[in-house]
């Protein structure tokens, strides 16, 4: 748990970094692979089979799509700084996701040890 509080806080840490750093470059277009590329990864780790991985999943789906429609109507202050709340809530997922396989993973070695030395007493 101190890992994932670790891991928030360098999170939301790079995301005012990045807000400093994109409200200088207001005038240059929106550029979402970061996002697009979390949130793809996020998926590919399963996020969307942990409970609390797959609500920041939805998250940064809906603030991607919500950054995009404010870049759109010319609003991009307030774009980028949804597009960086994106970034934050797929890495998020990402993590958690990775979290829960690892519990899963650690779980599974508990037990195939307890089978063994069951077997070899």
């Amino acid at each position: 748990m101190k890992h994932i509080s670790r891991i928030r806080f360098m999170v939301f840490a790079a995301a005012i970094v990045a807000t400093t750093i994109v409200a200088g470059c207001s005038s240059a277009p929106l550029r979402t692979e970061a996002s697009t590329s979390g949130i793809r990864a996020a998926e590919e780790a399963g996020a969307a089979n942990v409970p609390q991985a797959s609500l920041h999943l939805q998250l940064a789906r809906e603030e991607l799509a919500k950054a995009r429609e404010l870049s759109e109507k010319g609003e991009k202050d307030k774009a980028a700084s949804m597009l960086l709340r994106a970034e934050a809530d797929a890495d998020l997922a990402l993590v958690l996701s990775r979290g829960d396989a690892e519990k899963t993973e650690a779980n599974e070695a508990v037990t195939r040890v307890r089978k063994l030395r069951q077997e070899n007493p």
